[in-house]
């Protein structure tokens, strides 16, 4: 029979693996980030010590959720291989370590040159100086053409703003005004405090849409909100802060391109895109 001090220690450990696994279920943390080699050596080794239901219990939920790991890693490589894609990290290293005879063979491998052939005749010859006989001298072809003098003024704001250079509206103003609708439109449409990126950038026309998506990336930038971005689903979400988070701006960002086609803004428009 096993001692009670091991059973404890059993517990313990069975217990870090299902919140690891429901960190990962959750998207909190990589899926690939988990050893499913040890954790399942850690269940074997304790799975004898259980006696009561209450321990059995635990032991099927710890497998449970690992099952669900299993999966959403299972999930993550059918889509990084449907889609061919390659780890640049993974690229970087292979050509790193590759020699410089090893790159040249894989370029000549790849290396599908077109070629042509082409042979000059008599005629062609014959067309060729007409052409540079008819020709004008350089100096008449290339005349020099008047560039009219504007006199150099100022611009007062309405000028700018009438001209859609600058906001009718201070940027921290307009900045800070569009951080309250995103986080009304959270509490109104979103769920666990965030909301579809196009849901809340999309508008009636693709012009609002990009000024939108422009203000966006400072909310962003100034730690108003972040992106939550889910790869297996191909979602991106957009969470607001309930206040400001300063370090953002001291911190190295990494930065998430995000295409704001007109093309886009259409699937958009019909319910295609999220």
């Amino acid at each position: 029979m096993s001692s009670k001090r091991e059973q404890k220690l059993g517990r313990e450990k069975l217990q870090r693996i299902i919140e690891m696994c429901s960190a990962i279920e959750a998207h909190a943390v990589d899926p690939f980030m988990l050893d499913v080699d040890d954790i399942i050596k850690v269940v074997k080794e304790y799975f004898p010590s259980w006696e009561q239901f209450e321990d059995l219990n635990l032991d099927s939920e710890a497998i449970h959720h690992l099952a669900s790991v299993i999966k959403l890693q299972s999930e993550w490589v059918k889509h990084r291989s449907t889609s061919l894609y390659t780890d640049p990290f993974l690229l970087e290293e292979k050509i790193t370590q590759a020699s410089k005879e090893e790159m040249i063979g894989i370029f000549l491998k790849a290396w599908h040159p077109v070629v042509e052939l082409e042979q000059i005749s008599i005629h062609s010859l014959a067309e060729a100086m007409r052409y540079w006989e008819t020709l004008l001298p350089l100096k008449e072809r290339w005349k020099e053409f008047a560039v009219p003098e504007v006199a150099i003024g100022t611009a007062t704001r309405d000028e700018l703003i009438r001209e859609r250079i600058l906001g009718d509206k201070v940027f921290s103003e307009e900045l800070e005004n569009y951080w309250q609708e995103l986080k009304e439109k959270v509490k109104a449409k979103g769920h666990d405090g965030k909301i579809l990126y196009w849901d809340f950038v999309g508008a009636e026309t693709y012009e609002e849409t990009v000024q939108r998506a422009f203000l966006a990336s400072f909310l962003i930038t100034y730690g108003y909100a972040t992106l939550e971005i889910h790869p297996l689903e191909e979602e991106i979400f957009i969470k607001p802060f309930e206040t400001p988070i300063a370090k953002i701006l001291t911190q190295q960002s990494i930065s998430i391109p995000i295409a704001v086609t007109f093309e886009n803004w259409q699937k958009w428009k019909r319910g295609e895109l999220d």
